[in-house]
């Protein structure tokens, strides 16, 4: 299937843990994208969303078969931008390191801090003959955010807390009692381990990225942590998953009222080092998603 065969989307939604399909979607066709990095975590599910393109894409995969260090970041993420997405909204369960985001809540960060060791390969499209630099200061969309909270304060049943940083952590273990504590001393205020490598492979793809992070519990430093059962933890899950979606869905009405055009469609412009002449005929064609319009195929 040649790209041009693929349905166009505006909006592509990742689904963590609990999510693995978007209710609401409308002349549903499942797609399976090939990309210069491989296959995606799974086929993406498009249609239309509140009569928005969108495209659909369970980051573990349906069934949740991929551990966090096994996903395909580039391959997720180089699929929609050739799906055409322009916006990338990014759902995520994750723990609580502060007290006032109580399991339930709803936290839209606005900040990352990495503390992966393995995925180096999976955090860049850049290398092999090609050197990008990205600002990456804010590694977020205001703009995507601000129409997030607005979804999300719209519903008025869920608590919604706007800012704040995200841990991304290696895993799959979760932190030890140490860990969390230091995470607390840091100021961190969320932890997960998945979206730090979403937001940078988007702000190269020239997307707007944002995250919406449901907490299910408290991480380990909390006094009550060890209370907290497999059921409780699955139920918050499945409570934060349908109030997930209410957002996404009222999301998705909010940018369809705008002119839809993400404010890092020029990220590239200044970011790319490696002299024109040097970067090959194959690395132009394996980027040529990326980086076509300022080093087109010769």
């Amino acid at each position: 299937m040649s790209q041009t065969q693929y349905p166009e989307v505006k909006i592509g939604i990742i689904g963590g843990s609990g999510l693995y399909q978007m209710e609401g979607l409308e002349n549903v066709r499942e797609v399976i994208v090939d990309t210069p990095f491989g296959k995606p975590s799974d086929a993406f599910i498009t249609g239309t969303l509140e009569g928005v393109p969108v495209a659909f894409l369970a980051r573990h995969g349906r069934g949740h078969y991929l551990l966090p260090t096994e996903l395909p970041f580039r391959a997720n993420i180089y699929a929609l931008k050739m799906l055409g997405a322009q916006f990338i909204l990014s759902v995520s369960a994750v723990g609580s390191l502060q007290e006032e985001l109580k399991p339930l809540d709803m936290v839209i960060p606005d900040q990352f801090f990495d503390r992966t060791r393995a995925r180096a390969h999976e955090s860049t499209f850049f290398g092999e003959g090609i050197v990008g630099h990205i600002t990456f200061a804010d590694p977020v969309c205001a703009m995507l955010c601000d129409h997030m909270e607005a979804a999300g304060r719209s519903l008025g049943d869920v608590t919604i807390h706007r800012g704040g940083t995200y841990l991304c952590m290696e895993g799959p273990a979760f932190s030890t009692r140490a860990e969390s504590n230091v995470y607390r001393m840091w100021g961190m205020n969320i932890i997960g381990m998945t979206n730090l490598q979403e937001a940078k492979l988007a702000r190269e793809a020239e997307m707007s990225y944002a995250t919406l992070a449901m907490v299910t519990d408290y991480d380990c430093w909390h006094e009550g942590h060890d209370a907290v059962t497999v059921e409780m933890v699955i139920d918050y899950l499945t409570r934060n998953v349908k109030n997930a979606q209410r957002i996404i869905r009222a999301t998705v009405t909010r940018l369809a009222q705008t002119e839809m055009q993400s404010p890092y469609s020029s990220a590239l412009k200044h970011a790319i080092m490696t002299r024109p002449d040097l970067v090959s005929r194959a690395t132009r064609r394996k980027l040529a998603a990326i980086i076509g319009k300022y080093l087109p195929v010769e």
